[in-house]
């Protein structure tokens, strides 16, 4: 995702934020693809088959509103892809066909009644566009559905900040937390 293949560490990132574990984890993830190319391309050069590997996070601030734009690409003969957040539903305000247009496409958005789901089909050379606030603070992994796409780390993770009141604080992790 943004051109980031998700390695996952040997400790979990869960345990790593909770205690204060640096070197698990990067906070570089970044906003939007460092490499922009046409995503929908019918041939596309072989070098984006090898994205940087990393484990970096995106951490939100708490309560803040996230969207998130998930582009389909025909890379590796492309496919649809079944997107989850663990942690949270979110609304579905658009999706599309071709290369999100960051200008038009946000004028076509459903903001009245848009869908509140858990998982996103992603079109193959098509986009979904999502919304949901960040207010259920932890450690929060977003993945492909498709297993194999798992283990080429079409993941990532998102760190939710706690926030003002008791409510609003990360529980800490189990005590049973299996290892990675």
């Amino acid at each position: 995702m943004n051109n980031i293949s998700f390695q996952l560490p040997s400790t979990d990132i869960l345990s790593a934020y909770y205690y204060h574990i640096s070197g698990v984890y990067g906070k570089k993830f970044p906003s939007v693809p460092p490499l922009k190319f046409n995503f929908t391309a019918d041939v596309l050069p072989s070098y984006l088959l090898t994205p940087k590997k990393g484990t970096e996070v995106k951490v939100l601030e708490y309560n803040s509103t996230v969207e998130l734009v998930l582009q389909g690409t025909n890379l590796a003969a492309g496919t649809e892809h079944p997107l989850h957040i663990h942690g949270y539903s979110f609304y579905v305000v658009g999706w599309g066909f071709g290369n999100f247009d960051k200008d038009k496409d946000p004028l076509g958005y459903n903001l009245v009644d848009p869908p509140l789901q858990n998982t996103i089909a992603v079109p193959k050379n098509g986009w979904s566009a999502i919304r949901f606030k960040a207010d259920n603070p932890g450690v929060w992994f977003m993945h492909c559905h498709l297993e194999r796409h798992l283990s080429w780390g079409m993941d990532m993770t998102f760190i939710v900040k706690n926030g003002d009141h008791s409510d609003a604080q990360m529980l800490p992790p189990p005590t049973d937390m299996p290892t990675c």
